[in-house]
């Protein structure tokens, strides 16, 4: 017989047996355990670009994650279609891809002389056992012990079959009152391949510094033209244009670099304090160099950064005070993808009037600033804390998507990356 307690304890390790054999993909960027860092994904044409290639191409993209845990683990990846807004394309492996439908990540490295043993784990697509053949939307998944329904991590990227040029022209905000805070984008589409029904078939995503959260939509072009397609109406695609990111340099621990407070190094574990960070919601602009967000992982004592940089808890805080009683304050990069969640939440210390925040992160360089979500709303403000001006320099990029009419798959036919000049 079974006492309450026994059966208690056995129902608390099934739940929890249940849970770690079903985690779900969703179809974002995301680390589905805790142990998996320093999520890297880029053409490898320059380091820490859009993981965007073109199809049927020699581009190709580096992907690499660290397990914390160490060791060696069976890693196996698939990648899967989607439509332009990321959910499953339905279609069957065999339409969008070359080779196998799933393998093995077999290339890894041991940490080297670290205080935080780790693998590094990377891989090259396409590669010669898995190709897209058609271009689109994709999610790479990688899972444990070949089994799906243990996901590890999911990355987006994207494969152009150009078929459309893009021209963009950023201006000041066609409203008063926002011109000295936002950047207008207008497109134009050049195609020669007649397009029957644009506001149907075709769709024009706009982001900013490649940040997904912040992407504008556009369905309907403001002037239909013989051979391009014009979106500049002047209401539409205003962003915020938030303020250069701020920094911090920990590519080395043997002294304090830009940003960097102080440096304790214990025996099991290096600890980072950064100086506090000022409310940026100033009357002037300051132009500041910045990385549009982007880290780059590096060490100025070792050799292959990859396995050679060493992890430190990262000591955020930002002399503010609460703007309402409903929200939270959160800091955010490509570090972390922008993600709003307890990771990147910080806490806040009445007494001092700050928020704060400890992160675990690998050496390197690192951009990044403070959001405040509104509980109330719902809608997270970019500016609170960082100020927003019409002169800050953005990336801007533009993914065009069609679906042929009769067509099963929405695709790839358009990408243009531009950086705004500055003023």
């Amino acid at each position: 017989m079974i006492k309450p307690g026994g059966f208690l304890f056995l129902l608390l390790l099934s739940i929890q047996i249940a849970v770690a054999q079903n985690r779900q993909f969703v179809y974002d960027n995301k680390v589905y355990l805790p142990e998996i860092r320093t999520v890297q994904c880029y053409n490898t044409q320059k380091e820490q670009s859009l993981p965007v290639i073109a199809l049927n191409s020699n581009e190709q993209l580096y992907f690499s994650f660290d397990d914390l845990n160490g060791g060696s683990k069976i890693y196996s990846y698939t990648i899967e279609q989607c439509t332009s807004d990321w959910k499953p394309s339905r279609l069957s492996p065999l339409d969008y891809l070359e080779g196998l439908s799933e393998d093995r990540i077999t290339e890894y490295k041991y940490s080297f002389s670290t205080l935080q043993k780790y693998t590094n784990y990377s891989l090259i697509l396409p590669n010669s056992q898995i190709k897209p053949k058609i271009s689109g939307n994709y999610l790479l998944k990688v899972y444990e012990e070949g089994n799906p329904q243990q996901a590890v991590l999911s990355q987006r990227f994207y494969v152009v079959g150009k078929q459309v040029d893009v021209g963009i022209n950023v201006t000041a905000s066609q409203q008063v009152s926002l011109r000295q805070r936002n950047q207008k984008i207008d497109l134009t589409i050049a195609h020669t391949t007649p397009i029957q029904n644009p506001s149907l078939d075709l769709k024009a995503v706009i982001m900013q510094n490649g940040i997904p959260q912040t992407a504008i939509l556009n369905t309907n072009p403001t002037f239909i033209r013989p051979g391009a397609l014009v979106y500049n109406d002047l209401n539409s695609n205003d962003f915020p244009a938030g303020n250069e990111f701020r920094k911090f340099d920990i590519r080395s621990f043997r002294y304090k670099a830009e940003n960097v407070q102080e440096i304790i190094r214990e025996d099991t574990a290096i600890n980072v304090t950064l100086f506090t960070d000022i409310n940026g919601n100033a009357a002037k602009f300051t132009n500041r160099f910045d990385e549009n967000g982007n880290f780059y992982i590096r060490n100025m004592e070792g050799r292959d950064p990859n396995t050679d940089s060493d992890y430190a808890n990262i000591q955020f805080s930002l002399n503010a005070s609460p703007p309402a009683t409903a929200g939270d304050a959160y800091v955010v990069g490509r570090f972390n993808n922008y993600v709003l969640n307890e990771a990147s939440k910080l806490s806040y210390e009445p007494s001092r009037r700050r928020f704060y925040k400890n992160i675990k992160l690998k050496q390197g360089l690192y951009d990044y600033k403070y959001v405040w979500l509104d509980k109330q709303s719902g809608k997270t403000d970019q500016s609170l804390f960082e100020g927003s001006f019409f002169e800050t320099e953005n990336t801007y990029q533009v993914f065009v998507y069609y679906r042929r009419p009769g067509s099963r798959w929405e695709e790839l036919i358009g990408f243009v990356n531009v950086n705004t000049t500055k003023r």
